[in-house]
């Protein structure tokens, strides 16, 4: 496992672009309001393209969308909601009453008046989705987070009047960072990492940082911006909001057109491809495909605005998008026994009853980061081999490559009767092809720690004891006397599925953290050590007679579903 070389005396990379007012966020923020009018006109655009020219649909649209706001408001009130949210909806709709009943049109009818609403509507959303970058606050926060996370690294450590540790220490990045810091000046970046915790967004930050890239724009729950601090912070520093709760048609086209236009415009995004925090631990294998959609349509947009008679289909004069895989690895997390109760609600119902629910809060993350840091655990933030958006592998000029080592221009890819043209179906399929490589390069990328390894084997050694009697519910309320491993055979089976994930990486099919390397009796002790550092009940210990036991199941499943996929199963 290659680290990255430490460029500068802090362990971090130089920018590779020094000039803030160059950094394309800031170009963006500072043509805010014209870019706004420019959404608003491609959003309407966009959602008439897909209701037709039927003025019936549009009426229906915005009176579904009126009933869903409605409802949203009543039930699921936030501090954050914008105050003239509810006079509005209140409006809208006594705005189509009234027009209905001054004309004698049977409510529910179309008129003439659905399209200024309709305008309004989306005007709205457009105004509500994108954040303000400011330099000032940026640089503000970049020295109080490294400045905060530091003292608290070195006070948890030992060391509070000393900087003997950097974050970089715990903090650690492995992959072609030179690769990606050369296409940041040549096309525009997607990040797209996995996601296990709500600290994935601030260690994502770190690192973009770390290596020396501009910020990236990416979008942030809603809920987030409860926190009056956190949001002030998250709006200026380019995060724009998603709102979860919003499912009508004007607000999801409205969100995926912003997402278009900016990578069109060459901001460098991150989003979760899987969506959410992953609930059972485990790597995402079915992603969200509709903001890796809208990469898809820019690049296109970028193709069609750069082909010229003169230039025909050349690729390389139209700025183009490179797709970064990022796996992110804990030893432990923050949410885990939350995360894991509320997968297995809903995926085995009756068969399954939570016993109590954990609230993550200030408290809670400042003791979790306090026993991270004095435990001295890492975490491993692996960039995968940067893609185009068809999911081919690129080199350090940017040019796309195919299977056979070849240079591809892949403009081709959207012509159609000799020009590059607009196919929705086409690509719909060209989006989930890029998932599907998205999912492979996770599997690949992804680093092994120990804790994932002695909790994988622990958890299949016993499913296999009790696969004849127990299904997985049952065996999540083993009784703790039948839970325990002899520590003989843990170590030796533990062996065994060690020296397996070692071919598979010399194959290229999987990392491995330094650590799992070398003693399996060493091994397992870091492995264990480091699960039962934060939770109170452990997912894996020593019991008193020096043999492996689970003090927590459900925790035990969480942690070991982060290698399911690679068919070690078999090995147990």
């Amino acid at each position: 496992m290659a680290l990255i070389h430490q460029q500068n005396k802090q362990g971090l990379y130089n920018l590779v672009i020094p000039d803030i007012e160059q950094w394309p966020i800031y170009l963006l923020s500072k043509d805010r309001a014209p870019f706004i009018e420019e959404l608003v006109s491609n959003s309407m655009a966009h959602i008439r393209e897909l209701l037709g020219d039927s003025k019936q649909k549009l009426h229906d649209e915005i009176a579904r969308a009126l009933y869903m706001e409605r409802i949203r408001m009543k039930t699921e009130h936030w501090r954050v909601d914008p105050p003239d949210e509810r006079s509005f909806w209140r409006k809208v709709n006594e705005t189509i009453a009234h027009i209905s009943t001054q004309k004698g049109i049977p409510i529910g009818q179309p008129t003439d008046e659905d399209a200024r609403i309709f305008h309004e509507i989306v005007a709205r959303y457009a105004n509500e989705i994108p954040g303000i970058f400011s330099p000032n606050t940026y640089r503000f926060a970049s020295r109080v987070v490294t400045f905060g996370f530091a003292r608290l690294l070195n006070t948890a450590s030992g060391m509070f009047f000393k900087n003997e540790f950097r974050l970089g220490d715990r903090l650690k990045i492995t992959g072609n960072i030179e690769k990606i810091r050369e296409l940041a000046l040549k096309g525009t970046l997607i990040m797209t990492p996995t996601h296990s915790s709500n600290l994935d967004s601030l260690v994502m930050g770190w690192a973009i940082d770390a290596i020396g890239l501009p910020p990236f724009l990416y979008g942030a729950g809603l809920n987030l911006f409860n926190s009056r601090i956190f949001g002030f912070f998250m709006e200026r520093l380019g995060a724009y909001k998603v709102d979860r709760r919003k499912k009508n048609l004007f607000y999801l086209e409205t969100l995926k057109m912003y997402s278009r236009m900016v990578i069109e415009r060459g901001c460098h995004s991150l989003f979760f491809p899987g969506g959410t925090r992953s609930r059972n631990g485990a790597l995402e294998n079915q992603l969200k495909l509709g903001l890796l959609g809208s990469a898809v349509e820019a690049q296109r947009l970028n193709f069609m605005r750069g082909t010229t008679e003169t230039m025909g289909f050349d690729a390389s004069h139209a700025k183009k998008i490179y797709v970064v895989p990022v796996v992110l690895n804990y030893h432990f997390v923050l949410e885990a026994a939350s995360l894991i109760e509320e997968f297995l609600k809903r995926s085995g119902k009756e068969k399954y009853y939570i016993d109590r629910e954990e609230f993550p809060g200030t408290r809670l993350l400042t003791t979790f980061l306090w026993k991270f840091f004095a435990a001295k655990s890492e975490v491993i933030l692996s960039f995968g081999e940067p893609m185009d958006i068809f999911g081919h592998p690129v080199d350090e000029h940017g040019n796309s490559i195919d299977q056979h080592g070849n240079c591809i221009d892949i403009s081709r890819y959207f012509v159609s009767r000799g020009m590059i043209t607009k196919d929705r179906q086409r690509d719909e399929e060209y989006t989930r092809l890029l998932g599907n490589k998205l999912v492979e390069s996770f599997m690949r990328t992804n680093t092994v720690l120990s804790s994932h390894l002695v909790a994988f084997t622990a958890f299949e050694i016993l499913a296999r004891k009790h696969s004849r009697r127990l299904d997985l519910y049952g065996l999540l309320r083993l009784p703790e006397e039948d839970r325990t491993i002899p520590y003989t055979q843990y170590a030796k089976v533990t062996e065994h599925v060690r020296d397996a994930l070692r071919q598979m990486a010399d194959h290229g099919k999987v990392q491995l953290a330094n650590h799992m390397y070398g003693d399996i009796n060493r091994l397992i002790k870091h492995g264990l050590s480091n699960l039962g550092v934060y939770h109170t009940q452990q997912p894996l210990a020593f019991d008193p007679d020096g043999n492996i036991t689970s003090q927590d199941m459900n925790l035990l499943y969480f942690y070991h579903n982060r290698l399911t996929g690679y068919n070690l199963e078999q090995l147990i």
